[in-house]
């Protein structure tokens, strides 16, 4: 038992002898540091001269090293270098800091030859050659960290290791389509790779806006496919980089060339891309796409979704579109209750029938028909609570287009208690209190939008956030709402439709006073209306006006956003749609929307270059 007691008496004796010494050494340490970030680079590299010949470790000897060539000492640099080489041959980054002396000393032919020395002595460390890679990286020789993977790769005889780091080298160097080949490289060795490499493509396409490198993935991508038309991964990846692109009709021809190599696949890939081009309002390319796979027949195992797909499409496309051309919303009315013949009316086709019930009611004036549509679906077998809650906010919302308010309120508090603490609760709350704003019940609504403004779904705390405002800066004085009844009034005929009417109540509104705040609002909601009639010159007079006059207003950085995309989608003013996304960026920085506008900005940029 005595010898474990005197064992640890020494060793506590050996660390109290030893605690003087670290604490000088501390000392010595921080009053090195300190001379250093003052410039005062003597008297550093004398502390530092002192604790690399008592503690010969990598961090004194870079900070003696970096000390003695601040000074210029570049011969008391060159002793220092060869005798960490002598003393620690393996460490290979020490050759970068000997080559840099000479560079210095403007000997660029020795700066190379020992650059090269370092390359000739690269092992099978992994460590070793990230050390060295990175110290090459650290003075900007990125040819010279990028010949140090290669050289790795030549010792180790396998071409697929330090695939990440070579192309990174590659793109930053501004080699794109040298990056792509060592991403096609891994992948024809390791197809599971494909995610990764998609992600590592993704970051790549996401930090820089140059055109050039979006033009060099699609080079090399081509080529790939030309080399190797019966690989399947290089047309995904070909689909999935148009997809990037948002050049959705490429991407439809590549997944058409997928379905005919390999039709084992059913037009798995037409259904990706349809669906991802109806979500970015492609529509053309996306009715297309689902036609495709619908034409294949019943028998084909995506032809029930593809058949729901191009009436979805359709919907979206008229639903989005006003003035409704009403031929093709009869063809539209008449193709659905075909789809009910050959498919039934079940849970399955229950998202026609929402949609059905919709385009009755608001576009073609058929609202018992439309309820009649909703309420059969609540009424079929097996239907999930979810879903039902769903098509009782539908139909709220139907009830409340249709002027029969309380029994619109019933539904929405029926699916609010039962999904208290859901979205679907929170969606219902809100239509609620939107209901007590149309019937001029303000300050019940306001009560309620203030709970919804915490909400944890976003976008239903920025409505409710956007309606509690609209309430709250608009009383009047006396606390009265008569401009905001008129406005909410007007409010309720852009919702049912009646867009002429609400654009007389808007402009009568705002012709019954000399001033008021709802007046911003009043323009923003003309625009609206203009843009939905696609009157789009008018429109972009009126937010141009709005934020002329009112740019310090809540809404004025809508307007900013909706001129922008105005110019750029409708008017087809490239120029002026920049202008607005950086008179957003710039002048709005706090607006949920700078995001979105610098996205845009970056890419109009690179266009108009």
């Amino acid at each position: 038992m005595r010898r474990p007691i005197v064992a640890t008496v020494l060793c506590l004796l050996l660390s109290l002898l030893s605690l003087p010494s670290a604490r000088a050494q501390q000392t010595q340490e921080q009053l090195a540091s300190h001379y250093y970030s003052s410039g005062e680079f003597a008297q550093a590299a004398e502390i530092y001269e002192g604790l690399y010949k008592q503690y010969p470790n990598k961090f004194y000897y870079q900070m003696l090293y970096r000390s003695y060539i601040e000074l210029q000492q570049y011969r008391d640099a060159e002793r220092l270098t060869e005798k960490r080489l002598k003393q620690f041959p393996g460490e290979l980054y020490v050759y970068v800091d000997q080559g840099m002396i000479y560079e210095k000393k403007g000997d660029a032919k020795k700066a190379s030859k020992v650059f090269d020395r370092s390359l000739e002595k690269i092992g099978f460390d992994s460590k070793q050659t990230g050390d060295l890679a990175l110290a090459f990286e650290n003075v900007n020789h990125l040819e010279y960290a990028l010949k140090t993977y290669l050289a790795a790769r030549e010792k180790m005889r396998n071409k697929y290791v330090y695939v990440g780091e070579v192309a990174t080298l590659h793109q930053r160097m501004g080699n794109y389509e040298a990056m792509m080949q060592e991403y096609f490289d891994l992948l024809d060795n390791s197809p599971g790779y494909m995610s990764s490499i998609q992600l590592s493509l993704q970051r790549v396409l996401a930090e820089t806006s140059s055109p050039q490198v979006a033009d060099g993935l699609r080079r090399a991508l081509v080529q790939r496919v030309q080399q190797h038309p019966e690989n399947k991964q290089y047309l995904e990846m070909m689909i999935w980089f148009s997809l990037q692109q948002k050049d959705f009709r490429f991407a439809m021809e590549q997944a058409q060339a997928v379905d005919a190599r390999f039709p084992d696949m059913g037009g798995e890939t037409l259904m990706r891309v349809a669906g991802i081009a109806r979500s970015n309002g492609d529509y053309d390319v996306a009715q297309e796409s689902y036609a495709t796979v619908a034409r294949k027949g019943a028998e084909n195992p995506y032809y029930f979704e593809a058949r729901v797909g191009v009436l979805e499409v359709q919907f979206d496309r008229l639903d989005r579109n006003f003035p409704v051309d009403n031929a093709r919303l009869q063809q539209l009315l008449r193709d659905y209750q075909g789809a009910f013949a050959e498919l039934g009316k079940n849970v399955n086709t229950c998202i026609l029938m929402r949609n059905y019930a919709h385009l009755l009611a608001y576009y073609a004036d058929s609202t018992q028909a439309a309820a009649d549509c909703l309420y059969d679906i609540l009424e079929l077998p097996k239907l999930p609570s979810k879903v039902r809650d769903e098509v009782k906010l539908d139909l709220g919302d139907l009830l409340l287009f249709a002027g029969e308010v309380w029994d619109a309120s019933l539904l929405y508090m029926q699916v609010d208690k039962a999904n208290h603490n859901d979205v679907l609760g929170s969606q219902a709350k809100y239509r609620n209190a939107k209901l007590s704003y149309y019937n001029h019940d303000f300050e019940w609504a306001n009560s309620q939008l203030k709970v919804l403004r915490a909400s944890t779904t976003k976008l239903i705390a920025n409505d409710a956030m956007e309606l509690s405002l609209l309430i709250s800066d608009n009383m009047d004085d006396d606390s009265t709402f008569t401009m905001l009844e008129k406005y909410a009034d007007a409010d309720l005929l852009l919702y049912r439709n009646q867009l002429d009417s609400a654009y007389d109540a808007l402009e009568a509104l705002s012709t019954s006073a000399l001033s008021h705040p709802i007046f911003d609002e009043v323009l923003l909601q003309k625009a609206r209306i203009r843009i939905r009639q696609q009157r789009y010159a008018e429109a972009d007079s009126l937010l141009q006006k709005l934020v002329e006059f009112y740019p310090n207003e809540i809404v004025a950085d809508d307007a900013v956003i909706l001129l922008a995309q105005l110019n750029e989608e409708k008017l087809n003013n490239m120029e002026q749609a920049r202008y607005y996304y950086e008179k957003l960026i710039l002048d709005y920085p706090a607006s949920l929307f700078v995001d979105q506008a610098r996205k845009r900005y970056n890419l109009l940029k690179a266009k108009l270059k």
